[in-house]
């Protein structure tokens, strides 16, 4: 896992008030949904959404951008480094 990707577990679960999975978060791993070992619901999204946004001044666009972007830890990585550069 990347410096970058290891940040952003921090990020996702210091927002969510979650704690990390035994054995870990996968960066493919699923973070919404039924299959999600987090549990993650909207509101965490919004959590996630706004403590990005404080961390890196980007703003998810839209539902379906934050649906697609927050997938998994690895499609939120590649999501905001297209944004940064």
């Amino acid at each position: 896992m990347t410096d970058f990707t290891e940040a952003l577990k921090t990020l996702i679960l210091e927002a969510c008030d979650k704690d990390e999975p035994a054995g870990g978060l996968s960066p493919d791993e699923s973070l919404f949904g039924p299959e999600s070992r987090l549990g993650l619901d909207s509101l965490d999204a919004l959590q996630i959404s706004v403590a990005i946004h404080k961390k890196f001044g980007i703003r998810i666009a839209d539902s379906k951008d934050t649906r697609r972007a927050m997938a998994s830890l690895a499609t939120l990585a590649e999501y905001l480094a297209e944004r940064k550069s």
